[in-house]
């Protein structure tokens, strides 16, 4: 349970949620990583670089470029290794090859307003290393502003621990339910609906009040 009383997600149920969502209730990911995207998006009010992974959290970037691109926010979309995406992040950047958006293998921070963090999400349980842990170190250097996709780029969703490198949030946009490690992340917190029937997360023991999103799809923490 979080601070504000709404029951929180380990790394280990959302990957359980995404498939009974799926084989349950005939709400396959792709649909849940769409819907991200659009929330994502939604939520970035001003032009930005979306810098993505390799996985899930990837497939959510690239999914929000389609639309910040379409409603002229978008200034730049770089990927760590385009050759390892798979399944829907490779639909995702079919997607905007289509509409003439390219994907860069270098990071590309520059006209943008503020950064869209959707390298690593909750399957991080070590340092990032390599080109991950550059290019994280690249947006903490460059003091622009940055939105995390479901949790900061290094943090372990489990546990809130900032691996090093971890990136320096100025807000997180955590998706369907909050992740335990939020609770030690000091930045601005909104949590977005993205279309998980509630009895997929009460079927691995979540209970979700039934009027959560009554109010609206957005929720500050």
């Amino acid at each position: 349970m979080s601070s504000s009383g709404l029951p929180t997600l380990s790394s280990a149920q959302v990957k359980q949620v995404d498939a009974v969502a799926a084989e349950r209730f005939g709400v396959p990911v792709e649909w849940l990583m769409e819907a991200a995207g659009w929330q994502i998006a939604r939520f970035v009010r001003q032009r930005a670089a979306v810098v993505c992974g390799v996985g899930n959290n990837a497939c959510d970037g690239l999914a929000a470029a389609r639309h910040l691109d379409r409603w002229g926010r978008l200034a730049s979309v770089s990927c760590v290794d385009k050759s390892r995406l798979k399944g829907p992040a490779v639909r995702e950047l079919e997607a905007l090859h289509g509409i003439g958006v390219e994907v860069g293998d270098a990071l590309d921070l520059e006209g943008a307003d503020v950064i869209v963090d959707a390298i690593f999400g909750t399957g991080l349980s070590r340092a990032p290393e390599g080109k991950f842990a550059e290019w994280i170190e690249a947006i903490n250097r460059s003091g622009k502003s940055v939105i995390a996709v479901d949790v900061p780029s290094g943090l372990d969703a489990d546990s809130g621990e900032a691996y090093s490198p971890a990136v320096r949030a100025s807000a997180t946009i955590t998706l369907g339910l909050p992740k335990a490690g939020l609770e030690k992340f000091g930045g601005r917190v909104v949590v977005a609906d993205i279309g998980v029937p509630l009895d997929a997360y009460a079927a691995v023991g979540v209970k979700v009040p039934t009027d959560l999103f009554a109010r609206g799809e957005l929720i500050p923490l």
